[in-house]
């Protein structure tokens, strides 16, 4: 790219696919070196109350929110129009580094200490940020896409799963997408992104905490308890394949929420067969419509769809994959605002039970 950020082109059509016609397109956009935007901008602070790390990343108050569809920056570029971070005039899936990243590589400095205190540990924010393009159209989301697109954007999750969890300093990678304005969504344009942290982040530390002790425990696996458990009990299944089961968690925190693990037990992504990756192209996209008809009306669910896997170095036999989609919407028009207990005390109140969750998403299966 013009600033000397990388992009990666997956495709699925011709004629891209077969290489006969090359990635040639030229970034011409006058933008500042890449070390630029990030330099002295973006640490990680230690909090000592918590024992977790938290980013600063001040440069990120001036990404993009909401353009026009004439100036998407996730659409192709088209000749003699806007210019875009996809310099190309077509593509099928395109990653490439956030231009406003919260983590960098190229952020440089050293650990310290906060006003040199050693309460308050600082150190660079290194790591990787990347947006993912499921489409070039300019709407829609991961389930508005055809099943082989989705197949080819799992590819792309696979493939930058296993390419940032070989970069220096990196601990875990996380993959998302927010769909919505309800969510703070900025781009209406299909795409989602990848994070890689330099630290294992407080929710999946947790989780490894909690499997590490049933595993002392019980010598078994927690994430695999878990699924065969929802399985034996069957009142919050959604829907199942030949590789897959989608439940709502006995115990879910969100209005709406459903997990997505495969039978096997494999550690992330990459780990994942082929059989294993067509068949979770079709059953995320069956749950996915699902939650669009949970509620009545035309409108999109809007959610947080994040696959949780195992670190990049440690406790790897602790973790097993699953996917994680949820909704903030309680009820047509009304939101679950995350207030006093929430926010202040993470203790989580239910509006509803799992149970009648599951059973809506079977009815609209």
């Amino acid at each position: 790219m013009a600033d000397g950020r990388e992009i990666v082109y997956y495709d699925d059509s011709e004629p891209y696919l077969s290489g006969a016609t090359p990635r040639e397109a030229v970034d011409t956009r006058p933008l500042p070196p890449a070390e630029d935007v990030v330099r002295g901008g973006a640490q990680v602070r230690y909090d000592p109350l918590t024992g977790e790390w938290i980013a600063m990343a001040s440069h990120r108050n001036d990404r993009t929110f909401m353009p026009p569809a004439d100036e998407d920056p996730l659409a192709p570029t088209v000749p003699g129009k806007f210019p875009t971070e996809i310099a190309e005039p077509d593509y099928d899936v395109v990653v490439f580094e956030n231009r406003f990243p919260s983590f960098s590589t190229r952020i440089g400095g050293e650990p310290g200490l906060v006003d040199g205190e050693e309460l308050w540990p600082v150190r660079p924010a290194a790591g990787r940020t990347e947006v993912i393009c499921f489409s070039p159209e300019h709407a829609g989301s991961f389930g508005s896409l055809p099943p082989h697109r989705a197949r080819t954007v799992i590819e792309a999750w696979v493939d930058r799963t296993r390419e940032l969890s070989r970069v220096e300093g990196v601990e875990h990678v996380f993959i998302f997408e927010n769909r919505g304005k309800e969510i703070g969504v900025t781009l209406p344009h299909p795409h989602g992104q990848i994070y890689a942290f330099p630290f294992i982040p407080p929710r999946a530390a947790r989780m490894l905490e909690m499997a590490r002790k049933h595993r002392d425990a019980t010598g078994r696996n927690l994430l695999r308890d878990v699924l065969d458990a929802e399985r034996r009990a069957g009142s919050r299944i959604v829907a199942t394949s030949e590789h897959w089961t989608a439940y709502v968690p006995a115990a879910s925190r969100w209005p709406v929420e459903v997990h997505l693990a495969p039978h096997r037990d494999v550690p992330d992504l990459p780990a994942l067969d082929d059989a294993e990756k067509a068949d979770l192209a079709q059953i995320y996209l069956d749950v996915l419509g699902r939650l669009d008809r949970y509620f009545p009306g035309d409108d999109p669910l809007p959610y947080i769809s994040g696959w949780h896997q195992a670190p990049v170095h440690q406790d790897r036999d602790l973790m097993r994959l699953h996917l994680q989609v949820f909704s903030v919407l309680r009820a047509p028009g009304k939101l679950k605002y995350l207030a006093g207990v929430e926010s202040a005390m993470a203790a989580w109140i239910n509006d509803t039970t799992p149970e009648r969750v599951a059973a809506r998403l079977r009815e609209v299966g």
